[in-house]
């Protein structure tokens, strides 16, 4: 049951690919410097002394005051006519971005992860092949840790600002979110049909099973009440985690309406921010069953689809969101490079003075953290889309739509060949034996982690990601239109 043939191949082609080629041809490098993307520059000293009126001093003699030279930094009115030139984003601008690095890596590794999806899938229609692992899987839990590694670097980095408030803002939501989280487990699948009963109930039997067969006596390997309360804590920690990557989605979302003139682009600029809402209502049951699948004509239902069909469309729905998310990418980004010019436009709107340095560091802060919104709007992106893939692989569920194109695989199936079981080891094949049971046993791990156990398991995580989402965006819409002072 090893990993061999062509996704051996595949593995190691795409590991020279991200070595030799991503560097030179990097997906991340060219959302950001392909020309569309235009920054602002902040002003130089000259510039702000000739607009203010003022002129350098020649000698510490015209600086001096009581006997001593004024520390005093230079300040300049806030009515100020100050008009900010802007630039294109070039490769050159990109190496005094804050986490630049971390964002290359996430998305072009992701980029290879999902080629790497890809023709595996490809592969496993064509061959169908039954004792291999499929490569895929660690390629989309590595994705998923990187991701998880990257917004937790960015929480942290919250957690170090003493002055802010936004310590306090993660955890409460974390608070939130571990209370809503127990709310949701409770619900009856009558509402939620993530089957996370069923498949826990399946993963409790098999494991008794397994242990009776090692001669164990056990009532299981863990109680129910500790699975949703290690559920509650892990999402939790997600919902902390995405905290401010919704919030922030809010603002860029109000900017980018205001800034786009054409009705196709704010119409998927609405879609884009409603997506969440959309997967979230993808497993509702009511909506699902009662208007999907069986949608009411007349005194009755007329069935549309098959559960398995629309299991499959839902995640095609979630893929193409996710792409659209991607395509809405420069718009979200371009709206927060223009809040240099808007901190610029507001500050002309106060009265009294500001010193030339905090000017300064108020109009170039916004670029040199751009890289820091990009992994805010791709890390949940990145952890949508890889947490689909691992449901439709774990899950045993199929791209094609039409009965016909289902897969073949059965949810339960047994790992090993019958010649594993009917095959007497030699008189001289100790290492043989060991093989054997070590297969075996393998075997046996993966019939208790069965295919009902990641449907539920990995619905439930697909929902909760989205849930979280649109949940921090559509407070952070209401902080941004009502609670902000204009």
């Amino acid at each position: 049951m090893g990993v061999i043939g062509v996704q051996l191949v595949v593995t190691m082609v795409m590991a020279s690919v991200i070595q030799k080629i991503i560097p030179h041809y990097s997906l991340a490098r060219w959302l950001l410097c392909s020309g569309s993307l235009r920054w602002y520059q902040h002003p130089t000293e000259e510039e702000l002394r000739i607009l203010a009126g003022k002129q350098r001093g020649k000698s510490k003699k015209d600086r001096k005051y009581n006997g001593h030279i004024e520390n005093k930094p230079l300040t300049i009115p806030k009515d100020i006519d100050l008009h900010l030139e802007t630039k294109s984003v070039t490769e050159r601008d990109t190496i005094a971005l804050h986490y630049f690095p971390e964002y290359q890596w996430l998305v072009d590794f992701t980029v290879a992860a999902t080629v790497v999806y890809v023709v595996t899938e490809v592969y496993y229609s064509i061959m169908k092949p039954s004792q291999e692992m499929n490569i895929s899987i660690v390629w989309c839990l590595l994705v998923l840790g990187f991701a998880v590694k990257v917004l937790f670097s960015l929480t942290t980095h919250y957690f170090k600002v003493e002055d802010g408030g936004e310590r306090s803002v993660c955890v409460t939501f974390g608070f939130f979110f571990f209370v809503k989280a127990m709310a949701i487990l409770i619900v009856t699948e009558n509402y939620l049909e993530f089957g996370l009963e069923s498949g826990f109930s399946n993963f409790s039997e098999s494991a008794m099973q397994f242990l009776e067969k090692q001669g164990l006596e056990s009532q299981g390997p863990v109680s129910k009440l500790t699975f949703k309360l290690f559920l509650a804590v892990l999402c939790s920690l997600i919902g902390a985690f995405l905290t401010f990557p919704g919030l922030r989605l809010a603002q860029m979302h109000l900017d980018a309406l205001n800034l786009a003139t054409e009705k196709i682009t704010q119409t998927l600029l609405h879609i884009n921010f409603l997506a969440p809402l959309f997967m979230v209502l993808l497993w509702v049951k009511p909506i699902t069953k009662d208007y999907i699948m069986s949608p009411p004509l007349g005194k009755e239902s007329i069935p549309l689809m098959s559960e398995d069909t629309f299991d499959t469309i839902r995640l095609w729905i979630i893929i193409l969101l996710c792409v659209l998310r991607l395509a809405m990418m420069r718009h979200h980004l371009q709206a927060y490079l223009n809040l240099a010019q808007k901190s610029v436009d507001q500050m002309k709107k106060e009265a009294g003075r500001i010193s030339m340095v905090d000017l300064q560091k108020m109009v170039a802060r916004v670029f040199y953290y751009l890289c820091v919104i990009a992994l805010q709007y791709v890390a949940p992106l990145v952890m949508l889309l890889h947490t689909t893939l691992l449901l439709k692989t774990l899950g045993n569920y199929s791209w094609g739509i039409y009965p016909g194109l289902d897969s073949d695989t059965p949810v339960e199936s047994s790992l090993l060949p019958n010649s594993v079981y009917s095959e007497s080891p030699p008189a001289d094949g100790k290492m043989k034996v060991t093989v054997v049971q070590i297969t075996m046993a393998l075997g046996s791990l993966k019939n208790i982690f069965t295919p009902l156990l990641f449907r539920g398991l990995l619905s439930f995580l697909t929902w909760w990601i989205a849930a979280c989402l649109f949940s921090t965006s559509l407070f952070g819409l209401f902080y941004h239109q009502y609670l902000t002072v204009a």
